[in-house]
């Protein structure tokens, strides 16, 4: 059975979601709740840390979909911070970078909503 874990941590009125281990059908739906659950505290700005990610699959990459036009509509964001290389691949492939943000740190994705906060930004 795939190994996954979901970390929460709440930095203002950004929440981050790290994911750990393997994210595939099997697991997908875990994701999926996590992020149902952020969207109903109305926390609309959210970064998905994938630094200890090792794989995901099409499954996954679906929930990233599932809710970005939700997100977007109550004027928030995901960002994706730190995937591996071989992670990374597969968002490109797919075209994500096109819809989504993607960053190397962590800090740099937070600090992203930050600028978009700014008046005059």
């Amino acid at each position: 059975m795939s190994n996954f874990e979901i970390s929460r941590e709440d930095n203002k009125e950004i929440t981050v979601l790290k994911l750990h281990g393997y994210l595939d059908a099997h697991t997908a739906r875990e994701f999926e709740q996590s992020l149902a659950n952020v969207i109903k505290e109305q926390r609309f700005k959210i970064v998905v840390s994938l630094e200890n990610l090792k794989y995901i699959s099409s499954a996954g990459l679906g929930v990233f979909m599932g809710f970005i036009e939700e997100v977007r509509k109550k004027g928030g964001d995901i960002k994706i911070a730190q995937p591996s290389p071989k992670v990374y691949k597969v968002f490109d492939l797919l075209g994500f970078p096109n819809l989504y943000e993607f960053y190397d740190q962590l800090e740099t994705a937070l600090k992203a909503f930050e600028k978009t906060q700014q008046p005059g930004k």
